[in-house]
């Protein structure tokens, strides 16, 4: 059996509504039938598990979409399935990604009862007006009711926040976060906003309709997000994700160390290691085209491939500079068969450590504060 542990994750496609800056695999529909899904879903897990047979699932991580709209029998199949067809870690972690709405909120107790054992709450924002702007559906209110909920029946969860929005300063910023520090947990994820491509802001913003907040601004809010996380002992673990020693997401901490994880669901992706190689896998993305599909092959694979050599060193490295602990120059070279600073070179590297964007050590490699808000453009130097 491979020691390295491997990550289950299952991705639910459907949300009532599809926020303005969403770029994610989600969709709305007047009508689901659960059943069908279920049984599509347990199909797929089961076509993961001879894909990476004879491991040891150490997380599970419900994503969307808006994955509490589940019903929480498939909740509960999927996770026993689970455990059925790999070996698994006594203390398996079950993350569940929820939407702070009545209606979800009202699930918890099942959830739990299922087996999840972490919650992740999107907020996104503690500002009525923000919460109109970023399209959400839910109240202040409705938001803090489901925190409340969440504490009562999970002994880890987290909530989301965006900042970085339009019209906000620094200081605006700064009053919201420190009332989201009242309400926390173990965990925070904050992220700043940004404008993708396909959403509907990305259509509003090139037309002017907003505007975000000045460069400068957004790296002053950046800078005291870190330091006011650090200073109530929640340090930031990856770029955008805040926890007390030993609370980090284990599951997302599979993907940013570049190991081992299948994805069942539309469009889930899967990497997991086929002799010295890592088999990639992507699933079908629409989700009609993803279930008549597994319904006729046991499975919605749309492509298959091998990732080695150059292209396993890259994408090990997007993943790790983004820890801030930076990427293990041991692990990754068990992982890729490569050094990290050896497989860069001199050339690439001696400029960015010298600017302060990078630093190495005997057993790290890793990118500075200041080469963390810049990342894009700095992995876009490392893989040119």
């Amino acid at each position: 059996m491979r020691t390295t542990p491997l990550g289950v994750y299952v991705h639910w496609p459907f949300c009532k509504a599809k926020c303005p800056y969403c770029d994610f695999n989600s969709h709305v529909r007047n009508g689901i039938e659960q059943t069908r899904w279920r049984a599509a879903l347990l199909a797929e897990l089961e076509h993961a598990a001879r894909e990476a047979p004879g491991r040891r699932v150490e997380t599970m991580f419900f994503g969307g979409g808006t994955p509490s709209l589940m019903e929480p029998a498939t909740v509960a199949a999927l996770i026993a399935r689970t455990r059925q067809l790999w070996d698994t870690a006594p203390d398996l972690e079950i993350t569940l990604e929820a939407n702070p709405t009545s209606v979800e909120a009202g699930r918890f107790a099942e959830l739990a009862d299922a087996g999840v054992n972490r919650v992740s709450l999107g907020l996104q924002a503690l500002d009525a007006a923000a919460l109109r702007f970023l399209g959400r559906e839910h109240s202040v209110d409705e938001a803090l009711a489901a925190l409340q909920t969440a504490r009562q029946h999970f002994a880890r969860y987290s909530f989301d926040l965006i900042y970085a929005r339009p019209g906000q300063t620094p200081e605006a910023w700064a009053a919201e976060l420190d009332r989201a520090l009242e309400l926390a947990g173990e965990h925070l994820s904050l992220y700043q906003l940004t404008i993708e491509r396909g959403t509907k802001f990305f259509t509003e913003h090139a037309r002017g309709t907003f505007a975000l907040p000045p460069e400068d601004d957004a790296a002053a809010m950046y800078e005291h997000t870190q330091a006011r996380l650090a200073q109530t002992g929640r340090p930031a673990y990856e770029i955008s994700n805040h926890a007390r020693p030993g609370a980090a997401c284990r599951h997302n901490l599979i993907y940013w160390r570049y190991q081992d994880y299948v994805g069942v669901g539309p469009g889930a992706h899967g990497r997991f290691a086929v002799g010295t190689a890592k088999q990639a896998t992507r699933r079908a993305s629409g989700p009609e085209a993803w279930l008549e599909a597994v319904e006729r092959a046991g499975h919605g694979t749309a492509e298959t491939a091998s990732v080695e050599g150059r292209d396993l060193v890259e994408e090990a490295l997007m993943m790790g500079l983004r820890l801030a602990d930076g990427i293990d120059r041991t692990s990754f070279a068990a992982v890729t068969g490569a050094d990290p600073v050896e497989a860069l070179g001199e050339a690439k590297l001696a400029p960015l450590v010298a600017a302060g964007f990078l630093e190495i050590s005997p057993g790290h490699l890793r990118a500075t504060s200041a080469g963390q808000q810049r990342l894009n453009a700095l992995l876009q130097r490392l893989i040119a």
